[in-house]
C-alpha cells in the first residue's frame, strides 16, 4: 500500500478546488431530488465562504453545525473553512444542556441548524442556554421562525468578490485547524480534538487508497457527519477521490437496501449494527443488491460470521474493518485478500507513515500476540485538546506518542488485535459512551444519590449502558420514569437500557467505585 503523493491537496478547501477541475460535470452530490455536480460544488462553497467573510469571520473563530446529512452541511463546511473559520460539528442526538456545554466550550460564534428534524425543534432545545459567544443562529432547511434562512446568509456575500474569496483561501494553510470534534474523557467532560487540514487530507487519502475509493463509486453516507466516519472518511474522502455523495438521514433497514438497488449504490460503511440490521430485514435476499461493491466497518467487535453473511448474503466485493478514534481517525486498516477471520478478528495494519506499538506499565514495547496499551504516532494524530493544554500532554507524550487507552496486541503479521479498553467507555451501534458521563448527568436526577454505569453485551448494538442506581432516602422512583427522563436529557445512545436499584455500591477504602465488581 502506499502513501499519498505530493498532488494531495494540503486543505480541504483546495480538495473542493482540485475536485471541480478533475471532475466538472461529474455528480458530487446526489441527493435524489436534486444533484450537484463538483464545479457547482465548488461555486456554492465560494459563495458560502463569502457569505462569512462579508459576516466578518476572523480566522480561528469556530462556526457550529447541527444538523443531519444534507448537501448544506458540506457546503457550510467548507466555506466556513475557506473562510479561515474552524468547523465545530454537533451530534443531532444531543439535548440542549450538551449542546449547549460544547457551544459555550468552543465558543462558537455561528450556529447553522435545521429548524426541525425527527420531531425535535433544535433552536428551541437552546432557549434555556447561556451562549455569550453565540451571536446568530442560522435555519439550514424547515421554519427558521426569527432566526436568518440560510438564503438571507449568502445574500451577504453578494459584495465580496471572487478574488477576494481566493485571497482567503490562499491564507488557509495546511497547519492551520480545520475542526473541533468533541468528544468525552473519562471525567466527563468534553474535549474538543483538534485536527488540521493537512492531517485530513492526508489521512484520509491514505484511507482512501488503502480501501479502494474510486471516482466512478456511489458512496451512500449513513454514517453521521458530525461524525469522522461520516464527514472525513465520508464526504471528504468522496471529494478527494471523485466520488458521489449520497447523504442519508437516518437509517432504516428497508429504506437503505431500497436506496442501494434504485441508487446503484457501491460502498456502504458503517458500524455492524447497520448490516446485521440489513441482513435481518424481511426484503433481505429478495431484492437485488448487486451494485454493492465495499464495505467499511469497524467500532465494536465483529463476528466472523458477519463478516462471512455481507459477503454472501449482501453480495459485498471486499469488507474491511480498521481501528481509529476521534484524536487518530485512522490508525490501521485491513487488506484487500484478508480472510473473514483476519478481517472481523483484527483491525488491521497501520496505514503507510503511521507507527505503532502496544506498550507495557513502564512504557517499553512488549512482544508480538502480547498486549499492552496501544501508542500512535503520525500524520493521523490530532493537534491537540482545544483550550486544553494539560489533557493534550497527558494524551501526546514528548516524543509524538498518542497514548490511547487502548488496549491490544500486535500479531507477527503486524496485524491489531483490541483486547480491551484501558479507558471505561464502550460502543452503542458505533457511538463512543463514556460511563463518567452519563453517570454526571444522572445524579442530577432529584431522586438519585448515586449511580455508576458500565457497558454490558448486546446482540444488536455490540455494547450497551447498563446503571447501577443508589436512591436518595425515602426517594422513589421507577425505571420507565427514569429511563424516559434519560431520553430527555441526553443523547439516545447514551440511555442506559438497563437500570438496577442497590443499596450501595461497591467502593475502595478511599470511596472510588469498584467497577470490575459491577462488572
Amino acid at each position: 500500500m502506499t502513501m499519498p503523493d505530493d498532488a494531495t491537496p494540503a486543505t480541504v478547501p483546495e480538495v473542493v478546488v482540485q475536485a471541480s477541475r478533475r471532475h466538472p460535470d461529474a455528480v458530487a452530490i446526489d441527493d435524489g431530488d436534486s444533484c450537484v455536480t463538483f464545479a457547482q460544488l465548488q461555486n456554492l462553497c465560494s459563495r458560502m465562504a463569502a457569505a462569512f467573510l462579508a459576516y466578518g469571520l476572523c480566522k480561528g473563530e469556530r462556526v457550529a453545525v447541527w444538523a443531519p446529512n444534507i448537501p448544506e452541511w458540506i457546503v457550510v463546511a467548507v466555506g466556513a473553512q475557506s473562510a479561515r473559520g474552524i468547523l465545530v460539528p454537533l451530534n443531532t442526538r444531543l439535548k440542549g444542556k450538551e449542546a449547549g456545554d460544547i457551544l459555550r466550550r468552543s465558543r462558537a460564534r455561528l450556529l447553522f441548524t435545521v429548524g426541525e428534524f425527527l420531531g425535535i425543534r433544535y433552536p428551541e432545545l437552546l432557549d434555556r442556554e447561556s451562549l455569550p459567544a453565540l451571536e446568530r443562529v442560522i435555519i439550514l432547511s424547515g421554519a427558521s421562525g426569527s432566526h436568518e434562512t440560510l438564503d438571507q446568509f449568502v445574500a451577504r456575500g453578494a459584495s465580496i468578490s471572487v478574488s477576494m474569496v481566493t485571497a482567503a483561501g490562499e491564507h488557509v494553510g495546511p497547519d492551520d485547524v480545520a475542526d473541533i470534534l468533541f468528544t468525552s474523557g473519562t471525567t466527563g467532560e468534553p474535549k474538543g480534538v483538534m485536527s488540521t487540514h493537512g492531517q485530513n487530507t492526508w489521512t484520509f487519502e491514505a484511507w482512501s487508497v488503502a480501501v479502494g475509493l474510486r471516482s466512478d463509486d456511489r458512496y451512500l453516507i449513513v454514517n453521521p457527519f458530525f461524525h469522522t466516519f461520516g464527514y472525513k472518511a465520508g464526504w471528504l474522502a468522496c471529494l478527494l477521490r471523485g466520488a458521489t455523495i449520497i447523504p442519508a438521514r437516518v437509517f432504516d433497514a428497508g429504506t437503505i437496501m431500497r436506496r442501494v438497488v434504485e441508487e446503484r449504490v457501491s460502498v456502504l460503511p458503517g458500524p455492524p449494527a447497520l448490516f446485521q440490521s440489513m441482513l435481518a430485514h424481511e426484503s433481505c435476499g429478495r431484492i437485488d443488491l448487486g451494485s454493492l461493491r465495499l464495505a467499511i466497518t469497524g467500532a465494536a467487535n465483529v463476528p466472523p460470521v458477519l463478516v462471512e453473511r455481507m459477503r454472501t448474503v449482501l453480495g459485498f466485493q471486499s469488507v474491511l474493518t480498521g481501528y481509529g478514534l476521534t484524536e487518530a481517525p485512522v490508525v490501521t486498516i485491513c487488506r484487500h485478500g484478508d480472510s473473514d477471520a483476519r478481517v472481523a478478528l483484527s483491525c488491521g495494519a497501520p496505514l503507510p507513515g503511521v507507527e505503532v506499538k502496544c506498550v507495557a506499565d513502564d512504557g517499553h514495547s512488549v512482544g508480538p500476540g502480547e498486549s499492552g496499551e496501544v501508542v500512535v504516532r503520525g500524520p493521523c494524530v490530532m493537534r491537540g485538546y482545544f483550550d486544553d493544554p494539560q489533557a493534550t500532554a497527558r494524551a501526546i507524550d514528548a516524543d509524538g506518542w498518542l497514548h490511547t487507552e487502548d488496549i491490544g496486541a500486535l500479531d507477527a503479521d503486524g496485524y491489531l488485535h483490541i483486547t480491551d479498553r484501558k479507558k471505561d467507555l464502550f460502543i452503542c451501534g458505533g457511538f463512543n459512551c463514556y460511563p463518567a458521563e452519563i453517570e454526571k448527568i444522572m445524579s442530577t436526577h432529584s431522586a438519585i444519590a448515586q449511580v455508576a454505569v458500565i457497558g454490558v453485551p448486546d446482540e444488536r448494538l455490540g455494547e450497551v449502558g447498563k446503571a447501577f442506581v443508589v436512591l436518595r432516602p425515602d426517594a422513589t422512583c421507577d425505571i420507565a420514569s427514569l429511563t424516559s427522563w434519560c431520553r430527555d436529557n441526553m443523547a439516545n445512545y447514551k440511555v442506559p437500557r438497563q437500570i438496577v436499584w442497590v443499596d450501595a455500591l461497591p467502593t475502595t477504602a478511599s470511596g472510588k467505585v469498584q467497577k470490575f465488581v459491577l462488572r
